[in-house]
């Protein structure tokens, strides 16, 4: 039910969007069984602790309840209608005891709450209630209240809200790097499913990080055919970009490369090394950015592009650098997706080095001798870093409840789709 009704959430602001969803019609259908899976077990649960009875004024009293049917259905271009059958043990005061069925009929919205939050809310409601005798009879006549039965609805949606409050959670990317995904304008309906569009922010120790403006406005791609997944993911290259951008601001490409070089090998090379350091001092690499990274997405492939400074010195914990190199590296990116997370891998695929500048006197540094001393280790290690850095993953937007099944990442140009099924997880009681 949450994921069904998170798509629904008219929301108002300026920003574009960098990723969404589409929720397909059988999406749609799993969100009807998971939406009457869980309030049966929540309606069952409550009347385990405490049996339901309301004394009317005519003086009846009902003994029990029991949920027969609960049903959700979308009404296009307004919100999703909730119908509730419900069989009733009504024990009259000098009577037998006899079945009444009551049906509820409920029009529900999804709006934007004062705290930011998207929440769940009844427009309209209407009971009626049915009796094996007499059919169908008006529910003051049993003294059925209006407002309480209503309220008695809206009690069903405490759960649905607190999962639409778990769409837009602050999200761990890494120790001090966090993202969130925030829904931007109504959704599109059409034949495909339920389109919405999300604009993801990211925090590093806290503090908002402003990416970049995208060059390029992000909407939800066509599909092709009706899709046979109950949820389609997009994510643009932006967002791949941002992420990036902010794994830099939160200092995840200052990294420090050993090297199996020493300063009375590296002086068999350069003459100039031996006279800077009289003792056999290990040889150190310490990279930084020097210009933000860059995420390509074409068909079939992704690549990062960093663009490094190698600091190249030695000494420990005192670190000199004698030699800095500017380098540019390639790598592929490989996207897989690990419950509701995305994993990403890098494998280095192009190098370019070419010098900086060097404190060594009358040393003109080649770019042929660089590459044979330095590049090795920054082939080895700038990967294995980044994926550590990543090594938990980025999670997609999502539901505390839900998690993602039969998974599929096919990257276009710009974009990336990720078709997947929905799995409610058994967390419950």
């Amino acid at each position: 039910l949450g994921a069904l009704l998170a798509l629904l959430a008219p929301v108002r602001t300026n920003r574009a969007p960098d990723c969404g969803g589409i929720l397909t019609p059988l999406g749609l259908r799993y969100c009807k069984y998971a939406a009457s899976s869980l309030q049966r077990r929540i309606l069952g649960q409550e009347q385990h602790r405490a049996p339901y009875t309301h004394v009317s004024s005519s003086r009846d009293r009902i003994t029990s309840v029991k949920v027969v049917d609960l049903r959700l259905s979308l009404i296009p271009e307004a919100g999703v209608r909730l119908g509730i059958e419900v069989e009733l043990g009504i024990a009259p005061l000098r009577a037998m005891p006899t079945l009444a069925r009551l049906s509820i009929q409920a029009d529900l919205h999804v709006d934007l709450g004062p705290d930011g939050n998207l929440q769940l809310l009844t427009s309209a409601c209407r009971p009626t209630v049915h009796t094996r005798s007499t059919g169908q009879v008006e529910r003051s006549a049993l003294g059925f209240p209006e407002h309480r039965l209503c309220l008695d609805v809206s009690k069903l949606l405490l759960f649905p809200n607190e999962q639409l409050i778990s769409l837009t959670a602050l999200l761990p990317v890494t120790p001090s790097c966090q993202l969130q995904y925030l829904p931007l304008a109504v959704p599109v309906f059409s034949k495909q499913g339920i389109a919405l569009s999300l604009q993801t922010t990211f925090q590093v120790a806290g503090a908002a990080v402003p990416v970049p403006v995208s060059p390029v406005p992000f909407s939800m791609p066509e599909l092709e055919s009706a899709s046979t997944s109950h949820l389609i993911l997009a994510l643009s290259e932006h967002f791949y970009t941002s992420l990036y951008f902010t794994l830099e601001r939160a200092g995840a490409f200052n990294m420090t490369i050993p090297s199996m070089l020493t300063t009375a090998t590296l002086a068999q090379k350069i003459t100039q090394v031996g006279s800077l350091y009289p003792e056999d001092l290990p040889i150190m690499l310490s990279t930084v950015l020097r210009s933000s990274p860059r995420v390509m997405l074409e068909e079939g492939r992704a690549a990062l592009k960093l663009f490094l400074t190698v600091h190249v010195g030695a000494g420990t914990p005192d670190f000199q650098s004698f030699l800095s190199v500017s380098v540019d590296v390639t790598t592929g990116l490989q996207l897989s997706v690990s419950d509701t997370r995305m994993m990403i891998s890098t494998a280095v695929i192009d190098i370019l080095p070419f010098p900086l500048e060097s404190t060594l006197p009358r040393f003109p540094p080649q770019a042929a001798l660089l590459e044979e001393m330095f590049l090795a280790p920054v082939c080895q290690q700038v990967p294995a870093w980044m994926d550590d850095v990543l090594r938990e993953g980025v999670h997609l937007p999502h539901l505390s409840l839900f998690t993602y099944t039969d998974v599929s990442v096919v990257i276009h140009k710009d974009y990336v789709l990720v078709p997947c099924n929905l799995k409610l997880r058994r967390t419950m009681a």
